[in-house]
């Protein structure tokens, strides 16, 4: 595995010296477009791995004291034998950052748009969070209460909500991923009803990819910094953080530092004026 991996980063440098960008970026695009048909590469290894399972599962058997395992209750986890634990930096360092001010300003409840809800679980163990999503989930946990709503309409009335965030969801409004209605200027009219919510003197705790600017149909829009202070220009910034290109978690930073980034993920964290 350590052979494949080293040369694996081998070619990728080797294609990144050699091929254009541009060619790059249409490479990429054409096996976006096929992987979301079927993924030609995990396929191919799935059969090697089912080789590698069927294998383990006979020395298994063998062990002396080893259950007796009905085939129907076979469940194959074919991808799990990883170097290391994989994580999705994004979403790992922007839940970190929101809990942290989250709870560092001790808010008395909690609104959240449409963010990752196992974040939302554990916050709830500390405040009451009210969720809001134009698809609301529908398990019963104390301490939470989730709302339909669309982020373009919140059902909140102006300037109530002292305690807000929205975590990797604006960039994805108007591109129908996720049932919501077409419309190109969704990033920018969640932007207006976040604002029109929040409460002189509230907190809004915002992520969204950062970066050269384009939209990526129908997975999401990557926005420069310049832009999303721009949407939000109602509001004060306290900080700014990210995960850059690099995969560097950075903290206080001067948002125009990763203006010129590919796929950053720019942490916002936002006040209101009394």
């Amino acid at each position: 595995m350590e052979i494949n991996w080293r040369r694996s980063v081998t070619v990728k440098m080797i294609v990144k010296t050699v091929v254009p960008l541009d060619w790059r970026r249409r490479i990429r695009a054409f096996h976006w477009r096929v992987e979301a048909v079927w993924n030609p590469s995990r396929g191919l290894r799935a059969l090697r791995l089912y080789r590698e399972f069927r294998k383990d599962l006979k020395i298994y058997r063998s062990h002396p004291g080893a259950e007796k395992i009905n085939p129907v209750d076979l469940w194959p986890c074919l991808f799990d034998k990883t170097r290391i634990s994989p994580v999705p930096a994004h979403y790992f360092y922007q839940a970190a950052w929101a809990a942290r001010r989250i709870l560092q300003t001790k808010p008395e409840n909690h609104v959240d748009v449409g963010s990752q809800l196992d974040l939302l679980g554990i916050l709830s163990a500390s405040i009451p969070i009210t969720f809001a999503d134009i698809r609301p989930f529908t398990i019963p946990l104390s301490n939470v209460r989730s709302l339909a709503g669309s982020i373009l309409a919140l059902p909140f009335a102006d300037n109530s909500v002292s305690s807000l965030s929205c975590l990797h969801v604006i960039e994805h409004i108007g591109l129908g991923r996720y049932g919501d209605p077409l419309n190109p200027k969704g990033t920018e009219g969640a932007a207006r009803d976040l604002v029109r919510v929040l409460a002189p003197g509230g907190n809004l705790f915002l992520s969204t990819p950062v970066g050269r600017e384009r939209t990526c149909f129908n997975a999401h829009r990557i926005h420069s910094p310049r832009t999303i202070l721009r949407y939000f220009n109602g509001l004060d910034l306290l900080e700014f953080s990210c995960e850059d290109d690099s995969g560097k978690f950075r903290e206080n930073i001067d948002p125009l530092e990763v203006n010129g980034s590919n796929y950053s993920c720019g942490l916002f964290w936002f006040t209101k004026r009394e």
